[in-house]
């Protein structure tokens, strides 16, 4: 089921975390994909930049447990758009303001649209971007989430790049809807011969810090 783009920011803002599974590897990337939905992510996209992606996000649907969520990742162009929408992506990401936003949009998938400036923030708002992700996120910090919220206090941001599950906090903290973990998550994992328990230990910690910080700011 494809979620509503209400239905889907209020579910990424309950999880505080979107999974970024890019890899080397078809049948690694399919492998941790699945691990980290089976250790409590409830959001996890899959790069178009992994081999085959469009069948790695299809096997993923395939065996998923019920209630989670399988984008799509750097969606760029309508072609990818219509490939990863066949496989049965439920959501795409963006890493900029890319043709397939508004095309996403008119079909209905929610979009997690990439900016970095203020300019691009309004700019993906107005195409219709359900969600910001702001790319790559180390660059500012927390303190830049927390400026951008001051004149778009109605943006939901998630932060990507570079967030580690000690920086995670951080950027809850300064009103990020939630962070989109990458490399510090998923390290090798994706990869041929990657090191998939030592992933799913971190997938852990962040579950329990997303948990922890969720019960504390209630």
């Amino acid at each position: 089921m494809i979620q509503t783009p209400q239905e889907f920011i209020a579910g990424v803002r309950a999880a505080k975390l979107v999974a970024i599974v890019r890899g080397t590897s078809s049948s690694a990337a399919t492998a941790a994909a699945l691990a980290l939905l089976e250790e409590g992510f409830r959001y996890v996209e899959v790069a178009m930049t992994t081999p085959q992606a469009a069948d790695v996000i299809a096997a993923v649907r395939a065996d998923a447990p019920p209630g989670v969520q399988v984008g799509a990742g750097t969606v760029l162009s309508i072609q990818d758009l219509k490939d990863v929408e066949a496989a049965g992506a439920q959501f795409i990401v963006t890493p900029a303001l890319a043709d397939s936003i508004h095309e996403a949009v008119r079909r209905g998938l929610p979009v997690l649209a990439g900016a970095l400036t203020p300019s691009d923030v309004h700019e993906g708002m107005q195409r219709g971007a359900s969600m910001i992700k702001l790319f790559p996120a180390f660059i500012g910090g927390p303190r830049y989430i927390k400026a951008l919220l001051d004149p778009f206090p109605q943006v939901h941001l998630v932060a990507v790049g570079g967030v580690g599950v000690d920086e995670a906090v951080g950027y809850w903290d300064a009103g990020a809807a939630a962070v989109g973990p990458g490399s510090p998550l998923v390290g090798d994992a994706a990869s041929s011969g990657g090191d998939l328990d030592a992933m799913r230990s971190r997938a852990r910690d962040y579950v329990r810090r997303a948990a922890n910080h969720a019960r504390h700011a209630g």
